[in-house]
């Protein structure tokens, strides 16, 4: 059985005016990555009560994709995915615990044999070895990146500390970190992290990494905290939205992403600088209650936030705002509001300004992406399931869609995959006798109340056979 299924419908509102291979053949790559961030977070993608100009002037100078999705509903596979352009539901392994295996290609390293310099800044999120009290390995650095500095886990972690590269930072002469039991803050630390800095620290490592490389290409992946839990946007932010706590913490994103920016204009380099601004996954429209009762470390305490923090998507929500837009349920589920994401491409003189597509794009795209951009070929052993957007950003005209059909992990627990073939969403998840089966028209359907699985069992067995072929063959990249 083939992969291709009945063709997707596309929109490709630009006009190839320019060619990619008239441009300078290593651009600089910047990718951010936000930290469950919604469809319906950002206002070119429909919010009201938030207002995000920084992030809408990338669409307004770029390309806006409406039907992009995370590589699985939740954080780590998600991570995974974009990093090695496969598929996370391979790995069948429960929760978060994705790593990468040794010497797998990841974007890092294939940005590596093109000669460029490369940085992951901001959450990480695919381990550094089981051993913390020795040297935080294998991480970034072992995954191809030049440079590193970040947060262990997540902005709500219980280590409360930034890490460089193999190292926590800020640890006291001859001490260790240690969590201990009972106790609010890790022993060791000079200082815990400053939780409403947190993404300011990020930014600026990250505008570090861009100015000492300015004059070489360079790959930068920037994945700041916001707006994960703890939901605590900077003084100067807070009250500054109409969606309480919550909002005010993305448009604090909003202007990270705006001094990003800033200084690629300042060093001259925007024009041969590929960005892409996206998520990991859908927002969780609920508050996350298991670490409500952390005592915040912060530099400025005001607006209430030791308390609004633990009820910012609540508030928002009572506020008018929707965070995932039209799309059901969030981040950790298979409905199209866990995965559906913004992806925003800029790349001045190859993509068109104030351009939008609707081709069918899962963030595993990246990675062949990049290689297109190189003119370079994946090995059959990389980027398994990883098709390139190239044609569809720079406006040349594509053959067909860029994929006819798409696999989304769409649990917490790999119970559920979610699977899109044209109009068709298909997810197949673990049921009490077997497999369970839910189908939706999002075209007639976009926030899947009517499951259409008994009266299309022909739709079924297509799509289920697809990903039976996928299984087996482990990839949907065709080989050369």
């Amino acid at each position: 059985m083939m992969y291709r299924l009945v063709p997707l419908l596309f929109i490709v509102c630009c006009s190839a005016y320019c060619s990619v291979a008239s441009a300078d053949s290593r651009p600089n790559i910047v990718i951010i990555m936000a930290d469950d961030l919604g469809y319906g977070d950002v206002s070119c993608y429909g919010a009201t009560k938030i207002h995000t100009p920084n992030i809408d002037a990338l669409a307004a100078e770029g390309m806006m994709f409406t039907d992009a999705h995370a590589a699985a509903s939740v954080c780590s596979p998600s991570r995974y995915g974009l990093m090695t352009g496969r598929s996370p539901w391979r790995l069948h392994r429960k929760g978060n615990g994705y790593k990468l295996e040794p010497g797998r290609m990841t974007l890092a390293s294939l940005a590596s044999e093109h000669g460029y310099q490369s940085a992951a800044v901001g959450k990480w999120h695919l381990g550094y070895g089981r051993n913390w009290e020795a040297p935080l390995s294998p991480g970034p650095l072992e995954a191809g990146f030049n440079y590193h500095f970040g947060v262990p886990t997540n902005h709500n972690d219980k280590y409360r500390a930034f890490v460089r590269n193999h190292d926590f930072v800020g640890l006291k002469p001859g001490a260790k970190l240690k969590v201990v039991k009972g106790q609010q803050f890790p022993s060791g630390l000079l200082e815990p992290r400053v939780e409403d800095q947190v993404d300011t620290r990020l930014t600026s490592e990250a505008i570090g990494f861009i100015r000492r490389n300015a004059e070489q290409p360079f790959f930068l992946y920037f994945t700041p905290c916001a707006p994960h839990t703890h939901v605590t946007p900077a003084a100067p932010f807070r009250g500054t939205s109409q969606a309480g706590m919550l909002g005010d913490y993305i448009q604090e994103l909003d202007h990270h992403v705006g001094e990003i920016v800033d200084v690629l204009d300042e060093l001259k380099i925007a024009d041969n600088t590929l960005l892409i601004f996206t998520s990991d996954n859908g927002n969780s429209p609920k508050d996350f209650k298991g670490t409500q009762n952390t005592i915040l470390n912060l530099q400025v305490d005001s607006h209430d936030i030791r308390e609004k923090f633990k009820t910012a998507k609540e508030d928002a929500r009572k506020m008018g705002h929707y965070t995932n837009g039209p799309w059901q349920d969030g981040k950790g589920k298979p409905y199209e509001g866990g995965h559906r994401i913004p992806f925003i491409a800029r790349w001045p003189g190859q993509v068109t300004p104030d351009s939008m597509s609707n081709q069918l794009v899962i963030l595993t795209d990246i990675m062949a992406t990049m290689a297109e951009i190189w003119d370079a070929k994946l090995p059959d052993n990389a980027g398994e399931d990883s098709f390139s957007i190239l044609p569809a950003m720079t406006g040349a005209e594509p053959k067909g869609p860029v994929r006819e059909i798409g696999f989304v992990q769409g649990d917490t627990k790999d119970d559920a995959i979610a699977i899109r073939a044209d109009k068709w969403k298909l997810i197949e998840s673990k049921g009490e006798n077997g497999k369970k089966h839910e189908l939706f028209d999002l075209t007639e359907d976009r926030g899947e109340n009517n499951n259409l699985a008994s009266q299309n069992p022909e739709v079924i067995e297509r799509i289920s056979a697809a990903l039976a072929k996928a299984r087996a063959d482990g990839r949907t990249r065709p080989l050369p």
